[in-house]
């Protein structure tokens, strides 16, 4: 089943989300469903809020084929290298800006199958997992880029955040 992602100005995307406390079929589908909608879309990621879902959990493929699938993530430690990269956003299409992250992570989480997972992540897969994860504390990549880049795109999320509130009815 595809999700229809969520866009900025949903609150959805801002609430509290849920530890995961039991990993079952269900989790497990919604998961499947996460990869299935990230892959539509072509993305490297999609977290559960932008699918509606308020769950701590999370899809990454940052390189194809290998799909990590997140639940209930935590942040052990992070490096000094900090490196600033574009990113974009499936919630927020059309706005790709630099934000500043740490080039390597360290990372526990359960996968799937309720596996307790501890691994090192850097490049591309630290920098989703940073991204997928911030979408867990209802934080949007547009809400860390530098001041200046804000104001360039303030107009566009405005637009973007009104169409959204007309979408959803509020």
């Amino acid at each position: 089943m595809i999700y229809e992602i969520r866009t900025y100005g949903d609150p959805v995307l801002r609430n509290k989300n849920e530890d995961v406390k039991k990993i079952d079929d269900n989790i497990r589908e919604i998961l499947d469903n996460m990869v299935e909608t990230m892959r539509e879309i072509s993305g490297i990621g999609l977290a559960a809020p932008q699918a509606g879902i308020n769950l701590r959990l999370f899809v990454v493929e940052a390189e194809e084929g290998v799909v990590k699938k997140v639940i209930n993530p935590e942040f052990i430690e992070y490096s000094k290298e900090i490196i600033d990269y574009e990113e974009g956003c499936l919630s927020v299409p059309g706005i790709h800006k630099k934000v500043k992250r740490p080039e390597s992570l360290k990372v526990k989480y359960l996968n799937e199958k309720g596996e307790k997972v501890e691994e090192e992540l850097d490049n591309l897969w630290a920098r989703a997992f940073q991204h997928e994860n911030d979408h867990l504390e209802g934080i949007l990549f547009v809400d860390k880029i530098a001041p200046v880049a804000k104001r360039l795109v303030s107009k566009k999320l405005l637009n973007m955040k009104k169409e959204t509130l007309k979408k959803i009815g509020k």
